[in-house]
């Protein structure tokens, strides 16, 4: 995607061309095989959705064929994870590999650990309280109940008057895999019509696919999960700029 002229340009694939992706399933199947790929074209070419699919149909509304109505598809059918995952962008992590980019992107800690390590933020503490809980054992329960995006802004205190940044602070906990974009709804009038624009529902990982599937990874060092990470990118685009794979997917961890 690039701006020319002052409009917006998609790069993809013709329509007959036999590459294509040509629906949902068949983008679960591409995610599936590569193991994680970006939504949008980035300094990795060729490494995105995008590039995959016909560029005339992004935000025509046309559920068999605009990308865009795609990833709601694939958020909601959880046979992949969807979330703001590449340099603060969205993109996909198929569930073999969401493991080691939480182990990675967390460096080993669960968000608990991490807050009493002070390695994340007292807001980032504000949304994840209200999608946790506690039980009668002190451990920790992961919410998934549908909460909007907007409603979850609210609960957790941000908005007029309150804390600022809700979108920021969001994507920064995607980015280290404490939350997904789970689903999509749209919001409802006092009647019960749907109206808008669909807004998202953000989960932890752990409350769609279980604890133990996300921290199946923990038993190797996070620098480990981050050199398979970058390796499985060099070895699918081998000509690629180091660097930009590293923008894209992260430092190595310390």
């Amino acid at each position: 995607m690039s701006v020319e002229n002052g409009e917006w340009i998609m790069h993809g694939l013709a329509w007959d061309d036999p590459y294509r992706i040509r629906s949902p399933k068949e983008l679960v199947d591409r995610i599936n095989e590569v193991g994680f790929l970006p939504l949008f074209g980035n300094g990795v070419k060729c490494f995105s959705v995008e590039e995959h699919v016909a560029s005339d149909y992004w935000w025509t509304g046309d559920m068999e064929q605009d990308p865009w109505e795609w990833r709601e598809i694939l958020a909601e059918g959880h046979e992949v994870a969807y979330g703001k995952f590449f340099d603060k962008k969205a993109g996909f992590i198929s569930l073999e590999w969401l493991p080691y980019f939480a182990n990675y992107r967390r460096d080993g800690y669960d968000f608990d650990s991490a807050w009493e390590d002070s390695k994340v933020n007292r807001r980032e503490k504000l949304i994840m309280e209200v999608l946790t809980d506690t039980d009668s054992n002190g451990d920790i329960i992961w919410t998934d109940k549908q909460i909007l995006s907007t409603e979850l802004k609210q609960l957790a205190g941000f908005g007029k008057g309150g804390e600022k940044n809700f979108q920021g602070i969001t994507t920064d906990l995607m980015m280290k895999t404490y939350l997904v974009t789970a689903d999509f709804h749209r919001r409802r009038n006092k009647k019960g019509a749907e109206y808008g624009m669909a807004v998202s529902v953000l989960l932890p990982p752990e409350a769609v696919w279980g604890y133990d599937t996300v921290t199946s990874a923990y038993s190797e060092a996070p620098r480990d999960s981050w050199l398979r990470i970058i390796n499985r990118v060099k070895e699918l685009f081998p000509d690629a700029d180091e660097a930009e794979i590293i923008r894209l997917i992260g430092k190595e961890p310390k």
